[in-house]
């Protein structure tokens, strides 16, 4: 999924910075720990980011001796960054999917490493809810093969994610989908 950016873009360390920082803008990450996560220089990344910074796509804020980045929601190209990255993650069929088909949910979430934008094949989904687990496995294994990522759900009702909430509360996690108050 990530060619669909990478016929936009020609660096594919560029790529994986706008997944990482515009999947989930709350995260904030620093060179080093970039350059060992993409397995590249530190100069390369530290090039991307410069420039990313320099078109203010991305600001970057001082702790220490420790410079993090994280993507600039003030941006006007930042909802639509964020809508394609979603797209290329592959987020939005998953989602769609569960919330046409599945039953009554109540919220959605990416936990653990989708939740810092990392992309590491494994979608890690939290659905709150009563849902239909036979079709959730059947529109996982559909879905995992169009995205060519591998899709984990966990599915909890709102009284068991409630006990659980301070134990989730330690894990990175995004809400994705929540119901419509009625």
């Amino acid at each position: 999924m990530e060619n669909l950016f990478a016929g936009l873009i020609a660096s594919k360390t560029r790529v994986k910075l706008l997944i990482r920082f515009f999947f989930n803008p709350e995260a904030k990450s620093y060179l080093r720990e970039l350059a060992k996560e993409f397995n590249v220089s530190t100069n390369s990344v530290r090039e991307e980011l410069n420039q990313l910074t320099q078109t203010k796509l991305l600001k970057s804020e001082k702790d220490g001796r420790q410079v993090y980045y994280s993507a600039d929601p003030t941006h006007p190209l930042f909802p639509e960054l964020k809508s394609m990255v979603s797209k290329v993650m592959g987020i939005d069929q998953v989602i769609d999917g569960i919330v046409n088909r599945l039953g009554d949910l109540e919220e959605a979430y990416l936990i653990d490493d989708y939740a810092e934008g990392k992309d590491t094949g494994i979608i890690d989904l939290l659905l709150v809810g009563n849902i239909d687990q036979y079709h959730l496995s059947d529109l996982s294994r559909k879905t995992e093969r169009y995205i060519k990522r591998k899709i984990r759900s966990l599915v909890l009702s709102g009284d068991e994610y409630k006990n659980l909430l301070p134990e989730l509360k330690k894990r990175p996690r995004v809400l994705v989908w929540t119901a419509k108050k009625k």
